[in-house]
């Protein structure tokens, strides 16, 4: 999956927990919100104002939310594990498994996203 289908995947299953998101979808996201945070941030601070960054913050709370969860059921794990951060050591674990390969084929939350039962992902 590449960055642009990646986020137009997000935003398109906005509230979405259901199904399977590759790690490809997952970091692209990450990678656009980090990218999108900055330039709020940037634009905040040359106008001396806080305003862009906490409604992009607000914007995209669920949809960061959602493909963590989307995530996670890559792994055969419900998204409620996501409450692991909370104990701090919990961040680590979590982004292990957001690292890491999903299963191969179908599990509870769905089939493969790729639609294939083996098949290796990659970064496009």
């Amino acid at each position: 999956m590449d960055f642009m289908t990646a986020v137009k995947t997000v935003f398109s299953k906005y509230v979405d927990w259901n199904g399977r998101a590759l790690r490809s979808e997952y970091w692209w996201w990450t990678l656009f919100s980090i990218i999108v945070s900055l330039v709020t941030s940037t634009i905040d601070g040359v106008l001396g104002m806080v305003a862009l960054n906490p409604l992009w913050s607000l914007a995209t709370l669920l949809p960061s939310l959602f493909v963590a969860t989307r995530r996670l059921h890559d792994h055969g794990r419900s998204g409620w594990w996501q409450l692991i951060a909370l104990t701090g050591i919990g961040i680590f674990v979590l982004l292990y498994w957001y690292i890491i390969e999903g299963d191969k084929g179908d599990n509870e939350y769905g089939p493969h996203p790729l639609g294939q039962s083996d098949v290796s992902e990659t970064f496009s």
